[in-house]
């Protein structure tokens, strides 16, 4: 084995709250032997990457982190960016992960080696040779560029929110923004409050709800420190919440009528002009598409510092932007806030499993798997925060904890019986019946939008777990092995021992 090649039993790839949190798992089951590989040169993940004005959480920061890493010190109900990358390097630090990160090194490659039974990883720092490969890479990290005609001749500032340029003066400038989704509904007050005018490109409006919380005082969080069971009741509580929130999200008739009464005065308490509320109303289901907070993107869309458009943007001429409406627009910047390749992973071009097959290729119609995690046809192959494990209801990071505990049990199954797992074919498709099962009659699939949870080459629902986090737990509870086929058994090399054609 060559000094650029690495050896180890776990190989995780990505170094945001799913790679840390697959880290602390294997911790906790005392398996010692990983690296985590991120290509960037700190961790963070979305909140690394995302450092557009007002960029924060929209789930109460004591449910939005680790139930092993609890913080005591956020400054307010809903942590900004800034805050939450700062805590996932204060978990990486208490973790004393260290050594095991690789910061700066990017997987180029992952191939099954079926002779050896090994991940190949080839990255930018050398090859990791790995018995189990866990993908941590997140599903926001892409960003997704609109094909609209002319845009790429624009002459000033154009980027995404999630790349943003800080070089870029915005102040007193005229603003584009494209989009009204999650990441507009956040930067386009804060932009109103600098810009000459913002003009808002809106597809298709939002439901969204007031936000409400605030500053926790220094003493709410002297208190949090010397209290950990007020803590840990508060992180309760919010977990409660967030499980009878999702009634309202899935369609449950009497929760969903309310949640929508909620969001319909909301929006006529902040916008008197009944044709801009009318444009600002959705014609589709609640929770059909993710559901906002704000309690300050009504107010200023309704003010004279923004011009929304009720329609997509449809070309650039110069400084000109013209509006699917015919509308006409002088601007001098753009931002797009268009969202991510969500449904189609960029990390699965790059993973080859048995015979050759690509992931990308196996997920032609739309990702699939068992318990959200494991993918037939690639032995050994874990993927976190991939298909059916994001929630439109609650914290993501009690799916990743969950997945995480998985993955570990089913390393421990592997190390018990000596061999490989192969996750079958049978166990997948049934799997996915269920998801498709539970999500037939929601309003992610019958509620009348188009969304990012939904696979537009299928139709299917690949995103979204269909359920709460209490079912996604029991479900993976009872998970016991035999979605595996069957391994044979047999004397592993020992371990650390070169492997034939790597020495």
């Amino acid at each position: 084995m060559n000094a650029s090649t690495t050896r180890v039993e776990v190989a995780i790839v990505g170094a945001g709250f799913a790679g840390l949190g697959m880290a602390i798992a294997l911790r906790r089951a005392g398996r010692e032997d990983f690296v985590v590989l991120e290509r960037a040169t700190s961790i963070g993940g979305t909140w690394r990457d995302n450092t557009y004005p007002g960029v924060a959480c929209d789930v109460p920061a004591h449910l939005y982190g680790f139930a092993s890493h609890p913080n005591p010190d956020w400054s307010s109900t809903y942590a900004p960016g800034e805050e939450i990358r700062a805590y996932l390097e204060d978990v990486a630090g208490s973790e004393r992960l260290g050594d095991r990160l690789r910061l700066g090194t990017a997987m180029q490659s992952a191939d099954w080696d079926a002779e050896h039974e090994v991940w190949r990883i080839g990255t930018s720092g050398g090859t990791v040779l790995a018995d189990a490969l866990v993908l941590a890479c997140g599903r926001l990290t892409e960003p997704s560029i609109p094909e609209i005609p002319g845009l790429g001749t624009f002459t000033g500032p154009l980027f995404h929110s999630s790349r943003w340029d800080h070089r870029a003066d915005l102040a007193g400038a005229r603003v584009a923004v494209v989009g009204s989704g999650a990441s507009a509904v956040q930067l386009t007050p804060e932009l109103a409050r600098t810009a000459a005018h913002v003009t808002l490109f809106q597809r298709t409006p939002a439901w969204i709800v007031p936000r409400g919380g605030g500053a926790y005082s220094a003493e709410e969080r002297r208190e949090f420190t010397a209290h950990p069971a007020e803590l840990a009741a508060l992180r309760a509580d919010l977990y409660a919440e967030g499980e009878a929130r999702f009634a309202s999200r899935s369609g449950d008739a009497a929760a969903s009528s309310s949640a929508r009464a909620v969001a319909l005065a909301h929006l006529e308490a902040h916008v008197a002009d009944p044709a801009l509320r009318a444009a600002l109303t959705p014609d589709y289901a609640f929770g059909c598409k993710r559901v906002l907070l704000s309690d300050d993107f009504y107010p200023a869309v309704a003010s004279p510092d923004v011009t929304l458009v009720p329609a997509a943007l449809a070309s650039v001429e110069g400084s000109t932007l013209v509006g699917a409406d015919g509308s006409r627009h002088e601007v001098d910047a753009i931002v797009l806030a268009t969202g991510f390749a969500s449904t189609r992973q960029p990390y699965a071009e790059l993973v080859r499993g048995e015979h050759g097959a690509t992931l990308a290729g196996h997920w032609s119609q739309g990702m699939t798997s068992f318990a959200s995690t494991v993918v037939s046809g690639f032995p050994n192959l874990f993927v976190l925060n991939g298909p059916n494990a994001s929630l439109g209801h609650s914290s993501s990071v009690l799916m990743i904890e969950e997945q995480a505990g998985y993955t570990a049990r089913a390393l421990e199954l592997r190390a018990a019986s000596g061999g490989v797992l192969r996750v079958t074919a049978e166990a997948e498709t049934s799997y996915t019946d269920e998801i498709a099962a539970a999500a037939a009659s929601t309003p992610w699939i019958a509620g009348g939008c188009r969304n990012w949870y939904v696979d537009e080459r299928s139709g299917r629902l690949t995103l979204l777990w269909p359920g709460t986090v209490d079912a996604f737990r029991a479900r993976l509870a009872r998970a016991d092995g035999s979605e595996f086929a069957p391994v044979p058994e047999f004397v592993p090399a020992p371990w650390g021992a070169p492997l034939r054609g790597t020495a």
